[in-house]
C-alpha cells in the first residue's frame, strides 16, 4: 500500500506488526498480548492524525492510489451490469465508464470516472480524464435514463477534462457546457457522488445532481491545488497555501451549501477498508433515491434549479 508522508509513523508500526507475526509463523512464539498493543497504537495514531487533517492533506488522501475508483463501486454494489459504449458521433472514450444495472437493487442508470489503479489500467482509461465524446456519451446515457424513467447515479473522481488540443479542437468545452445542462434538465432523479478528486469542469459535468454526496476526505474544486498555485504564486510549490484557499474539502463545501451530505469514511481513509466504504456508499445512494423517486419530473426540476441558484448564499451569510 501506498504510504502518504503523514502516515509514515503508523506505517512503521504496522511493519512492527508484520515482523512480529512473521516470527510467530512457527507457532513457538505467542506474541498476541503484543501485537493487540501495536494495533491499539495504531488505531490512536489514525485517530489522531486523521482527525486534524489540512486541506494539502486531504488532497494526497483524496488521490490515493489505493482507494476505490468507480469499477470497484459497480463491481461491489451493482448486478446485471450492462456497459454502453460510444457517443454515436465520434468514439468511445473509457475515461468514462457507463451503463444499465441494479444498484444494491434498484434499476438505474450510471456513470462515473474511472481513473484506473495499475499502468497499464491507467492509460486505457486516460487517468480519468475524459474528451469530448466522453461527456457526449454521458449526455447520451442521461437521456436514455430519462426516457426509461431510471435514476441515474455518478460517481465523480477525476484531476479534470482531458487538456489535449485534440480534445479542444473537438469541443471540449462545449460538451462540458451541454453535459451540465442535461443533468440540470433531465426529468429523472440525479444522486451523484464525489468518491476521490473532483476536479475542475471534467468533475461538474456529471455532478450537477439533485443531491451530491462526498466523501468525507474526498476533495471538490474549480482547479487543482498545483494549477491555481501556479497562477496566484507562479510556483506549484505554494500548493498547500492554495488547497486551503480554495475550499476543496467536504466540511469546507457542505457548510457552504455546494455538497448535501458527507460520507464517513473508514479509520485511516477508504483505502483501508475499500468493501466497508463501498457499501456506506451504496447505502447512502439509496436513500437519498427512496426520498426522490416518489417526486415528479416537474418537481424533480424544481427543486435542482432552486438548489443552484441559491447556491452560495449560506457561504455569505
Amino acid at each position: 500500500m501506498q504510504v502518504l508522508d503523514f502516515e509514515k509513523p503508523v506505517a512503521e508500526l504496522e511493519s512492527k506488526i508484520e515482523e512480529l507475526r512473521h516470527l510467530s509463523d512457527g507457532g513457538r512464539v505467542n506474541i498476541a498480548d503484543e501485537v493487540g498493543k501495536l494495533q491499539d497504537k495504531v488505531e490512536r495514531q489514525l485517530r489522531h492524525i486523521y482527525a486534524k487533517l489540512t486541506p494539502a492533506q486531504k488532497v494526497q488522501v483524496a488521490r490515493h492510489t489505493d482507494r476505490p475508483h468507480c469499477l470497484d463501486y459497480i463491481r461491489e454494489l451493482v448486478t446485471d451490469f450492462t456497459p454502453l459504449a460510444g457517443d454515436r458521433n465520434f468514439a468511445e472514450d473509457q475515461a468514462i465508464i457507463g451503463g444499465l444495472g441494479r444498484l444494491l437493487g434498484q434499476p438505474c442508470v450510471l456513470i462515473g470516472q474511472e481513473r484506473g489503479h495499475d499502468t497499464d489500467s491507467r492509460i486505457k482509461h486516460n487517468f480519468g480524464m475524459a474528451k469530448p465524446e466522453g461527456y457526449r456519451k454521458a449526455q447520451r446515457l442521461m437521456k436514455l435514463a430519462a426516457q426509461f424513467d431510471l435514476p441515474i447515479i455518478t460517481f465523480v473522481d477525476t484531476a479534470g477534462a482531458f487538456p489535449g488540443v485534440e480534445a479542444e479542437a473537438r469541443g471540449q468545452a462545449e460538451a462540458i457546457a451541454r453535459s451540465i445542462e442535461v443533468c440540470l434538465s433531465v426529468e429523472v432523479p440525479l444522486v451523484a457522488c464525489v468518491i476521490g478528486e473532483g476536479g475542475s469542469g471534467g468533475a461538474i459535468a456529471i455532478a450537477a445532481g439533485d443531491r451530491v454526496l462526498m466523501l468525507e476526505h474526498a476533495i471538490y474544486s474549480v482547479i487543482s491545488p498545483e494549477g491555481c498555485a501556479s497562477i496566484l504564486w507562479r510556483s506549484a510549490a505554494n500548493a498547500a497555501d492554495a488547497a486551503a484557499a480554495l475550499r476543496l474539502t467536504a466540511q469546507d463545501l457542505h457548510q457552504l451549501g455546494v455538497i448535501d451530505q458527507i460520507i464517513a469514511e473508514p479509520l485511516g481513509g477508504a483505502h483501508r477498508q475499500p468493501k466497508q466504504m463501498i457499501q456506506s456508499v451504496g447505502e447512502a445512494i439509496l436513500q437519498h433515491l427512496a426520498e426522490l423517486t416518489p417526486l415528479d419530473g416537474k418537481a424533480l426540476l424544481e427543486q435542482r434549479h432552486a438548489k443552484y441558484l441559491a447556491m452560495g448564499k449560506k457561504g455569505l451569510q
